[in-house]
């Protein structure tokens, strides 16, 4: 029988050994990054156009983006490929965390843990590719459309990055509560049935989210807040499937 009352490790590494595990980790994540970053960069205008696409598309005729700094049209590509690589990375960044911290957890622990990790990835880069898809091309058409008569929209395009930069970060993150759910059940501090009537707070919170990580229009809000409560619910259905402190101690009496 395993026991599940002792760290996955058979004995404690001094802090020294610990610190310089830490180190090499971190210089690996670092160095996949900066090898992802010198490809990209390649191809820095192309990725930007790309990402450039759902306001373009939007924007009316003889109309372009444009540069208002000297050093714009030269720095924001070569930005932009720096956060695609990070972006590309962090699975390898993640893993790099999970293999430093798994000796430490218990086996009940690995036992959720892991899965719940490649989720999290894989709702991550789900939510910015609904960002992309979904949410900037309704986004875009409600504010090139909501211009005054006599204004041009030929946005400057180091704000446009930081903008879209903030939205992927909100949604991706925005689609990480079914995650967020389900651990708060399994470590025990809430419970499907408390979360589950607390459904109405949950949902104002949505929306109060919505309007704090987003431009200060109802589009996007209305974008963001609904996938979260939609996610929070499916969230609730997933808790389910994985058992708390609470459920364990219950079923060893048994």
């Amino acid at each position: 029988m395993t026991d599940t009352s002792k760290p996955n490790t058979d004995q404690e590494q001094p802090l020294i050994a610990h610190l310089a595990e830490l180190r090499d980790r971190l210089l690996r994540a670092l160095a996949c990054v900066f090898a992802i970053f010198i490809v990209l960069s390649f191809f820095a205008n192309d990725i930007y156009h790309a990402v450039a696409l759902p306001l373009l598309a939007q924007m009316p005729e003889n109309t372009t983006m444009i540069a208002t700094e000297v050093a714009s049209p030269f720095l924001v590509p070569f930005k932009l490929a720096f956060f695609a690589a990070v972006f590309i990375t962090m699975p390898y960044i993640l893993y790099q965390t999970w293999a430093f911290i798994a000796p430490g957890l218990y086996e009940r622990e690995l036992h959720f843990a892991f899965p719940l990790l490649v989720t999290s990835i894989v709702l991550f880069y789900v939510g910015m590719a609904f960002a992309y898809f979904v949410v900037f091309p309704l986004l875009f058409a409600f504010l090139t459309s909501a211009a005054p008569e006599g204004v041009s929209v030929m946005t400057d395009i180091s704000h446009y990055l930081d903008f879209i930069l903030k939205l992927f970060f909100a949604f991706g993150m925005a689609f990480e509560v079914p995650i967020a759910t389900i651990l708060l059940i399994t470590t025990g501090i809430t419970t499907t049935e408390a979360l589950a009537e607390k459904r109405a707070y949950i949902i104002v919170g949505a929306f109060a989210i919505g309007m704090l990580l987003t431009p200060p229009d109802i589009v996007s809000q209305f974008l963001l807040a609904v996938p979260v409560w939609l996610l929070f619910e499916s969230g609730l259905v997933l808790s389910k499937y994985f058992k708390g402190p609470e459920n364990e101690n219950d079923e060893e009496s048994d």
